[in-house]
């Protein structure tokens, strides 16, 4: 059984803003795998499917980002969910827009998302890190990831989002088997 959780913040105001690209993610699941609405609550939006033979719950935290482990924690330690189970989905802002990276453990580089899920459960999880690009300065941050994605960003938003989707699957499997696919995908398109 997997967790997939992505975060963002709730609410129409910041729908397809960039620092809610795993709640974008986590409805491209949703219709792709046909996953159906488990449970909702206003600590979280729970879906159920599988992804291929795999068993998932997809979350969307509705604590706002800054609060993400309260429901992240609630469901791993409900559903008993190991950590090499967890995939935590968000933005990056030290990447470009068009990339993606894969972690496991390690810091959360300032995302507040991120450190309220360390708080709450430790770092040792996966994480899917999708490039957001940076405002060029710190300052700008804040206002930055709460704006939408420019109209050529979009595109190779959608064009990401798609493959990631399409071949999920693999990111049980082997991380580098997704990468490689990823890549490959990314430049035929």
């Amino acid at each position: 059984m997997w967790f997939i959780g992505g975060l963002g913040n709730p609410g129409k105001k910041y729908q397809f803003t960039r620092h809610n690209i795993g709640f974008n993610f986590i409805d491209e699941l949703v219709k792709e795998f046909h996953f159906k609405l488990d449970k909702k609550d206003k600590v979280k939006e729970i879906y159920k499917g599988a992804v291929g033979e795999d068993i998932c719950f997809l979350c969307k935290p509705l604590t706002y980002m800054n609060n993400s482990g309260e429901a992240v924690s609630e469901i791993i330690n409900f559903y008993k969910i190991p950590k090499s189970q967890i995939i935590i989905i968000h933005d990056d802002l030290d990447l470009e827009v068009g990339k993606i990276k894969i972690k496991i453990g390690g810091g959360n580089g300032g995302h507040n998302g991120l450190n309220s899920i360390d708080e709450k459960i430790g770092n040792n999880y996966k994480r899917l890190r999708i490039g957001i690009g940076h405002p060029g300065v710190k300052n700008l941050v804040s206002k930055y990831v709460l704006e939408k994605f420019k109209k050529d960003e979009n595109k190779s938003i959608k064009k990401i989002l798609d493959i990631l989707v399409k071949n999920f699957d693999l990111l049980f499997k082997d991380k580098s088997l997704i990468l490689t696919k990823f890549a490959m995908l990314y430049k035929e398109n």
